[in-house]
């Protein structure tokens, strides 16, 4: 999913969590919280959807059976340091999935997050959105993803607990996902996308 930023959807008024939580539930469209205001989504383009499939289908195949499980952009994150709430394009979690006063749709626990980039959100998902991001303590990995071209940017922490970014350029590259024990190559995220020139059934 994309956030149109900056279009905030209900006016200025500054919403509690509660109001936020019961809105979004009776929603038909997804919106971002952040610091009482309340931030539409749109739906993404062709691209952007076979990238986030090819991911999260890669994943499925190879945590089948391990400790951690991936979810699509259904899966509702809340970083309770900040409050945000958003919905990353995969999320990975290790272990029990731990969610805000145990509702069940409110996951507070990511290990890995993918977020695939456009035009309108790249700078948000590289700047402020990754700092929000590394309020979460369990996240490991973080993976922005172009997909118009072959360029993955894996950030993760280092030994020194400080985040270091890797990035990925080729088609026979190996994106190592160390936190979740697999990894992904680059012939299966960008699998029948124009980003290698394949055509798009």
């Amino acid at each position: 999913m994309i956030v149109e930023e900056p279009a905030v959807s209900y006016g200025n008024k500054g919403y509690s969590v509660e109001e936020y939580l019961e809105m979004e539930n009776a929603a038909t469209e997804k919106h971002e919280y952040y610091r009482g205001e309340i931030f539409a989504m749109s739906g993404a383009k062709l691209q952007h959807n076979i990238v986030s499939a090819n991911i999260l289908a890669t994943l499925h195949q190879k945590l089948r059976g391990k400790p951690c499980k991936p979810f699509n952009s259904e899966m509702r994150i809340h970083i309770e340091k900040n409050t945000l709430f958003t919905y990353p394009d995969v999320s990975v979690i290790c272990g029990d999935v731990e969610t805000l006063n145990d509702d069940d749709m409110n996951a507070l626990n990511p290990t890995v997050i993918f977020e695939v980039l456009s035009p309108s959100t790249k700078s948000y998902d590289r700047g402020d959105k990754f700092k929000l991001y590394r309020d979460i303590p369990t996240l490991r990995e973080y993976i922005l993803v172009d997909p118009e071209i072959i360029n993955v940017e894996a950030w993760y922490i280092n030994d020194q607990g400080n985040w270091e970014l890797k990035e990925y350029r080729n088609l026979t590259d190996q994106l190592v996902l160390a936190a979740i024990k697999t990894t992904l190559g680059m012939g299966e995220i960008y699998y029948d996308s124009k980003a290698i020139g394949l055509s798009v059934k």
